[in-house]
């Protein structure tokens, strides 16, 4: 699939399908379930999975910074987290599930019938992934979950969950990974709000003495960990995208503005002090950019390279912060209203800052990587 034709397909099906409504879905805190089916058709769900499943492979991670960046052209990051929710929940299961499991579950999830989701942040901690406390004790053709998730994207109404438990003893070496049916006995959500991604729905989920199948086992037992940080690269790089194309949008919008705004006499794009706004935004996201398409680049050669993709992942962050802040300067108060896209990517710095390895635990794994 040619990038330039999957951008243009996808911007025209942003404009019809999402723009226009963006505004009342994150009023309402949720977009209709019938969009995961029409991202489905145009190919958006299905990218980079198993054709045998409904995948559509012979993609690369190019393909998922084009899909970032238009649909940040809408200006909703709950819209991104939410409707592509799988793209952190399925793929454990393509790499480790059995056939049976991918077989069974992997078709509804790319056709958009069934939507998956990961949990493993816990009330307890979210990166600290080695101290998680959710247990799964196997009692014949089963395994008992009890335990607590939270923070959960999609978890209102996921039917599947990719679940990291405990099934060993303490550290790394006890993980285990089980694709856990929501609609199991014993399960109970409750739904959180939050400062932004309104429309995303997040969840906290309890789990008492659910019975899971033991073949919903994804990969081998207490070798989980392996299968949460095969997500981790991937997930931080679409991160940086998303975080570097909100940041573009918030520039846009501002200069939008400061064409046509006229304050003291001229237009605001007339004022020094405003060009000189815009120009430091634009240098900050063309610079993350190059370091974004560079990493992803690499990653495709093959290569891994960690402490940059941490280090990318916080230059996005702070550049869509920069950009946020100086866009809601120069919109003013008109910046401060709803239904401006600045306004509500203003209110999602700090998810992107936190979500995926705070900015702080980022750098303290960058210096490790750098032997430091």
């Amino acid at each position: 699939m040619a990038h330039r034709a999957f951008r243009a397909t996808l911007r025209q099906w942003v404009e019809a399908e999402v723009a226009p409504f963006v505004d009342e879905w994150d009023e309402a805190g949720a977009f209709p379930r019938e969009l995961y089916g029409k991202a489905s058709e145009i190919g958006l769900l299905r990218l980079g999975f198993p054709e045998e499943y409904g995948g559509i492979e012979g993609t690369d991670l190019f393909h998922m910074i084009v899909a970032t960046e238009e649909l940040a052209r809408a200006g909703s990051g709950g819209l991104i987290a939410s409707l592509m929710s799988h793209g952190i929940g399925a793929p454990p299961i393509a790499a480790l599930g059995s056939d049976e499991m991918k077989a069974r579950v992997l078709p509804g999830i790319l056709a958009g019938e069934k939507i998956s989701a990961l949990g493993i942040t816990e009330p307890s901690g979210g990166s600290d992934v080695a101290n998680l406390k959710t247990t799964a004790r196997r009692e014949g053709e089963h395994y008992v979950v009890n335990g607590e998730k939270v923070f959960i994207t999609s978890g209102m109404r996921a039917d599947y969950l990719t679940t990291a438990v405990r099934t060993g003893g303490k550290g790394f070496g006890g993980l285990s990974l089980l694709l856990i049916e929501m609609a199991s006995e014993g399960v109970t959500r409750t739904p959180l709000k939050k400062m932004g991604w309104w429309m995303s729905d997040t969840a906290a989920i309890h789990f008492a003495d659910v019975k899971v199948p033991a073949e919903n086992l994804i990969g081998p037992e207490n070798a989980g960990f392996l299968g949460i940080v095969r997500n981790f690269n991937g997930e931080r790089i679409a991160l940086a995208a998303g975080a570097n194309a909100f940041a573009r949008v918030a520039l846009e919008e501002a200069i939008a503005w400061a064409r046509q705004r006229v304050t003291f006499g001229k237009r605001l794009a007339d004022h020094q002090v405003i060009r000189h706004k815009i120009v430091d935004m634009a240098q900050r996201i063309t610079a993350t950019q190059a370091m974004l398409e560079n990493l992803a680049w690499r990653v495709e050669q093959g290569d891994a390279p960690i402490a940059e993709i941490c280090m990318l992942k916080n230059q996005a962050t702070t550049t869509m912060e920069f950009c946020a802040r100086e866009a809601m300067q120069i919109l003013g108060g008109a910046g401060y209203m709803r239904g401006v896209k600045t306004e509500r990517i203003y209110r999602e710095v700090r998810v992107n800052a936190i979500g995926g390895g705070s900015e702080e635990i980022m750098r303290d794994l960058a210096a490790r990587q750098l032997g430091l």
